[in-house]
């Protein structure tokens, strides 16, 4: 299942269904693009379902999954993530999709993109992210999944930019923006949703733009 449209101000549509910018500002509620899912050779990018929970909620719960976040998540605060997913994709057509393992069917994790609610230094922006579970890792999945997001920034959404962000301890992430071309600002920042002298508050960001 793939995700349903919803209308927006600031976007149009042409008869031919294609999505152009109509406002230069990159912004949660600014798009509208048609319902599809996203496909590479090893998964597919699309729309949460309730099934996907389970598997969402065990990534979630994994100590080594987390370990770059404030802290990993019970099944309230999973379900509610993935809730917030649902509904964004529903709103908009794209957003954090479930990445599902062709192979298998099994949850993979998520990737996709996103406008971070937080006011960041660079806000407003577009980012790219992947949050696999373990079994997943060392494989290429997160840059696969990734760069099929970056296509869809540039072709569906004519983005110019998009940007990556994570904790400066956070090196597997790092080394995934780099692989997908990315390029590391000479500054970092300090992530306004965590408290000062926290070890995971000095963030990395890196950005990449439309070729």
């Amino acid at each position: 299942p793939c995700a349903a449209m919803a209308s927006s101000r600031k976007w149009a549509r042409s008869p031919s269904s294609s999505a152009r910018w109509t406002s230069s500002t990159a912004s949660s509620k600014s798009c509208v693009v048609k319902p599809e899912c996203l496909t590479t050779p090893r998964l597919i990018l699309r729309q949460w379902t309730p099934q996907d929970l389970p598997e969402f909620a065990a990534l979630n719960a994994d100590t080594q999954v987390m370990r770059y976040f404030p802290s990993v998540l019970d099944r309230q605060a999973s379900d509610a993530l993935a809730a917030k997913a649902e509904a964004l994709i529903a709103e908009r057509g794209w957003g954090f999709w479930v990445a599902q393992d062709r192979a298998t069917g099994h949850l993979a994790g998520m990737i996709g993109l996103h406008t971070p609610a937080a006011e960041l230094p660079f806000s407003p922006c577009v980012e790219v992210g992947w949050r696999l579970a373990r079994p997943y890792w060392g494989q290429g999945l997160a840059t696969e999944g990734a760069k099929a997001a970056l296509d869809f920034a540039w072709n569906e959404l004519q983005l110019d930019e998009v940007v990556a962000f994570t904790a400066v301890p956070n090196k597997p992430s790092q080394a995934v923006m780099q692989r997908l071309g990315m390029q590391p600002d000479a500054q970092t920042f300090m992530h306004p949703d965590l408290p000062a002298g926290h070890a995971l508050a000095e963030h990395g960001l890196y950005r990449i733009r439309r070729s």
